[in-house]
Formats: C-alpha cells, structure tokens, sequence
C-alpha cells in the first residue's frame, strides 16, 4: 500500500501538526513503511485463531467479590464540610 504525500498532510491537518517538508518527507516513507508491514501481517493465515488467544496462560489476578456493609448516609455525611438532607452540598458551578 502506497501512502501518498496529501494523504499525510491531510493526516497532520486533522491532528492539527504544523508539518515542515522535511517532516513530511519523513512521515510519509515512515508511515508507508508501517502501512506496508501491516499489509504483510494480513497476508498470514489466522484461521483457527482465537481473537483473544495469549501466548502463555492468563489467570485473573483479582479477589472475588464479597459482600461487606457499606456506610450509613449519616457516617458517609459525617466528615463533610457541608451536608443537606443527606446529601453532599456543593459550590454551584453553573451560572
């Protein structure tokens, strides 16, 4: 696959890039050079493959879940600056 230098420009303008024409220059044979690569890697035969598959098994390090008592509003409130009607009361922010 052959990028072209105005698709790179056009890239840079939608990533708001001032690009210089040497770095356009450059970008472009990097990104054709990454372009072509992934072109090689569709070439490969992944039938069979899970989408998910891990080289080495993958265990889930998390604990399990437990039920355990929450706070009450009033100890949840307790150390709040400001409370109201068992609610967190805040500064506005809109005008």
């Amino acid at each position: 696959m052959k990028i072209t230098r105005a698709e790179v420009e056009h890239v840079g303008r939608l990533a708001r890039l001032a690009l210089s024409e040497d770095e356009l220059n450059a970008l472009t044979g990097e990104m054709d050079a990454i372009l072509n690569y992934v072109e090689q890697l569709n070439e490969l035969n992944t039938d069979g493959i899970v989408p998910t598959a891990h080289a080495v098994p993958v265990e889930n390090a998390f604990r399990p879940d437990e039920v355990k008592p929450g706070f009450t509003p009033e100890q949840a409130l307790s150390n709040a600056p400001d409370a109201a009607q068992s609610a967190f009361r805040v500064p506005r922010v809109i005008e």
